[in-house]
């Protein structure tokens, strides 16, 4: 019988757990999952042999979501098109406590470190997450992937010049990313391809994840007029009962566009030097229920 403590206790954690699994899988589903297999293993744990809950936890929905990582990698390499996270919406407000500790989350549930995050090993990617985006001690990620602390640090050492190699940081402004989606709705709303050009780097990428289930293109697509020429087309065939809304998506602002209420796909902007790097849209209706309104 689950008594109410134990309930508690998991529920307490439960964030964290998902935040793990999800940053590990880039999938909202998969983490439920995964979350879902870890109540189960709590439950049926001998309470004798938890010392730490938390750290408890963590390491069964850690050991859970590697083991899923290597079943849906060789889905991936099947893929139609190219491969995008599934977007989440996100509010760290209440959660973090402090700016720096809201910013380490969004960058680390941002597309774009997800998407670098699949060219990482499935060990690397734990350390990643665990490390970079929670803070665990090299001691304690080692007591979870059962790894020497020393073979740990060298992962995340590996993990860190990946992703740095794959996403070069820079950091922006919030206020600055949010501004710069409202013009480049603006401008694509308006059929403004010299205003949209504006916008978009010389060398912006777009980057369509449709799965084969929808509309989007199934190569990235390169270099400011194509993109721009692109998205008005997109634009204009957009039906009259789409609703736009800005929303949060990943820790950072996103277009969410409704068909009837019901999420058709979202859009998502990587800024850098105060111009669109990169244009994300996810249509794949299989990665849409995380955003759909409550």
């Amino acid at each position: 019988m689950v008594t109410d403590s134990l309930t508690d206790v998991f529920q307490e954690h439960r964030p964290l757990l998902h935040g793990v699994a999800y940053r590990m899988l880039g999938r909202a589903a998969d983490a439920e999952d995964v979350v879902q297999d870890a109540w189960l293993r709590w439950t049926a744990a001998d309470r004798e042999d938890v010392r730490e809950p938390r750290a408890y936890l963590v390491r069964i929905t850690t050991r859970l979501a590697l083991d899923r990582l290597r079943q849906v990698q060789a889905r991936r390499e099947a893929y139609v098109g190219p491969w995008l996270p599934e977007p989440v919406l996100t509010d760290y407000g209440p959660s973090a406590s402090d700016t720096a500790e809201r910013a380490v989350l969004a960058d680390s549930v941002s597309l774009a470190v997800l998407v670098v995050l699949e060219s990482l090993s499935p060990l690397e990617r734990a350390v990643f997450v665990l490390r970079e985006a929670f803070g665990f001690p090299y001691a304690q990620i080692a007591t979870v992937l059962d790894r020497s602390e020393a073979a740990v640090r060298q992962l995340a050492g590996r993990a860190r010049r990946h992703v740095d190699e794959g996403r070069p940081r820079y950091d922006v402004d919030p206020a600055e990313r949010r501004d710069l989606t409202e013009r480049f709705l603006a401008a694509a709303a308006d059929g403004d391809l010299d205003g949209l050009l504006a916008l978009l780097a010389p060398d912006v990428r777009l980057v369509g994840d449709s799965g084969g289930k929808s509309k989007a293109p199934l190569r990235v697509i390169d270099g400011a007029d194509k993109v721009g020429r692109f998205l008005l087309a997109v634009a204009s065939g957009a039906e009259a009962a789409f609703e736009v809304r800005i929303a949060e998506v990943n820790g950072g602002p996103g277009l969410l566009v409704l068909d009837g209420g019901k999420p058709d796909s979202v859009f998502q902007i990587e800024v850098r030097d105060g111009r669109v790097q990169c244009v994300y849209i996810v249509r794949n209706p299989d990665k849409l229920h995380a955003v759909a309104p409550a």
